[in-house]
């Protein structure tokens, strides 16, 4: 009897035990559900898509860019709702009432300047109208200006520092990664749309996220033809055109008009015609970085490629004519460097600014190799991405004619200006007529390179690998 009343107390005590552990653990569930339900809606306030354009490369189509600031209006609203009918079509776990966030980096001076002497606007201010447009359209939609440099975008976008040997470059590389990285982290970044195909360098970024819980939430936004690298890994995201948005070709900056422009003969002297009263106008002698072999005779001036670019440059003889009054001291011989650059160096003075080593060249056969349509990028970096190319890749050239055919290309303004650092580069990183301290320039306005290459100090001091 004792044994059995024992035995009742204790089950008596484990089911009070019992009772109260489990209505503990009921408790303990309910205070969770409700943290759960409170975490989940601040997760859910406020969600985004995030859109991140390397405006460097993903340009929008001419007919947008020439309206200017109403251009960028219609841009950012053709944005906004191809977006906005991608999430709804696409990603049905992504909430209706995402807001939409757009940032794009690009340097705008220089694609300014790209668009300006590529035809596509009249004035080279109309692309930050355009911009202007852009920004003030929606709340949410961004445009940053990274300044000039080369990968001054992709730096903005991605921010992660790789090595030269990644293909992006530091500075530029460090900063369109940072953001996706931090935003692809964020749980209020629903997904991310990543415009990017006219650059290998975003590879190295990508590689790094190709697990499905992420590349799930990733879409390629394609412009211009993705790259190879991108291509390859492409099949791992998905991915998306916007047709009617960016174009799908790289504009030309050095178009075939161009490469058919006549070069000003190196030190050459232009004799203007007599004033009113009879007497000749001063003479003006130009400096060049070329060496030609002269042979007594200067040909006449022809028509440059400023007013093939923009119909209202004027030609080489007016220009000349009209700065035949400004007489430029005979060119300074430049000490050699201690040892000349190899392949992977690159010369610069103590600005750290590109000089371009002289160019002997014949002036007769500059005009027989201007009139043959030669691929430049072909024979001087034999890289030529076009496909199919409308300049020949078949002659074979002579020691001579690619010299001239080099001294062709060095008159075209290289897009990166005296920062370049790419050792192939065959375009001009100075403006060949001007001279050291010297901003002025025989072509004034119409000068086909920026006004921050002229007067560049020619003397190397040292020179960088890349």
């Amino acid at each position: 009897m004792d044994s059995l009343s024992n035995n009742f107390q204790q089950m008596s005590l484990d089911h009070q035990r019992e009772t109260q552990f489990n209505r503990e653990g009921q408790l303990r569930e309910q205070q969770l559900q409700n943290k759960l339900r409170k975490l989940e809606s601040f997760m859910n306030r406020d969600p985004f898509v995030s859109v991140l354009i390397d405006g460097d490369g993903m340009i929008f189509e001419d007919e947008m860019i020439k309206k200017g600031e109403v251009g960028g209006k219609e841009a950012a609203t053709k944005l906004w709702n191809a977006i906005r009918d991608y999430v709804h079509d696409k990603l049905p776990d992504v909430q209706s009432d995402c807001k939409i966030m757009a940032r794009i980096y690009a340097n705008l001076k220089g694609l300014a300047e790209v668009c300006y002497k590529s035809g596509i606007v009249e004035r080279s201010n109309t692309l930050e109208d355009f911009y202007r447009g852009f920004t003030g359209s929606k709340i949410l939609f961004d445009f940053v200006d990274v300044g000039p440099g080369k990968d001054r975008a992709d730096e903005k976008i991605t921010g992660t520092g790789f090595s030269s040997g990644d293909n992006m470059t530091c500075p530029h590389t460090d900063q369109m990664a940072e953001l996706f990285k931090l935003q692809l982290s964020d749980y209020r970044c629903h997904h991310i749309f990543f415009g990017c195909s006219h650059d290998n360098g975003y590879a190295r970024l990508l590689e790094q996220y190709t697990e499905p819980s992420l590349t799930s939430r990733i879409t390629l936004i394609e412009g211009v033809p993705f790259e190879k690298e991108l291509k390859f890994l492409q099949s791992q995201y998905s991915s998306v055109k916007f047709g009617e948005l960016f174009r799908a070709n790289k504009i030309n900056i050095y178009s075939p008009a161009q490469y058919t422009t006549s070069l000003p003969p190196a030190n050459q002297t232009v004799r203007a015609a007599s004033d009113s009263s009879g007497a000749p106008l001063p003479q003006s002698v130009y400096q060049s970085p070329y060496q030609p072999i002269t042979n007594g005779s200067h040909p006449s001036p022809t028509p440059s490629n400023a007013s093939i670019m923009n119909p209202k440059a004027a030609s080489w003889a007016s220009t000349a004519t009209a700065a035949a009054q400004l007489v430029s001291p005979p060119p300074t011989p430049q000490p050699a460097p201690s040892h000349p650059a190899t392949s992977d160096e690159i010369p610069r003075n103590r600005n750290l600014e590109r000089i371009d080593p002289p160019i002997v060249y014949d002036k007769e056969l500059v005009n027989k190799v201007r009139n043959m349509k030669l691929c430049n990028v072909h024979f001087l970096r034999n890289d030529c991405g076009y496909n199919p190319c409308t300049h020949s890749h078949d002659y074979k050239l002579s020691k001579n004619e690619l010299g001239a055919l080099k001294a062709i290309a060095r008159m075209v303004p290289c897009y990166y200006g005296s920062e370049c650092d790419d050792p192939k580069c065959i375009y001009g990183h100075r403006c060949p007529m001007s001279v050291t301290g010297r901003k002025d320039c025989s072509f004034g306005e119409n000068c086909k390179f920026n006004r921050s290459l002229h007067g560049i100090d020619t003397k190397i001091v040292k020179t960088t690998k890349v």
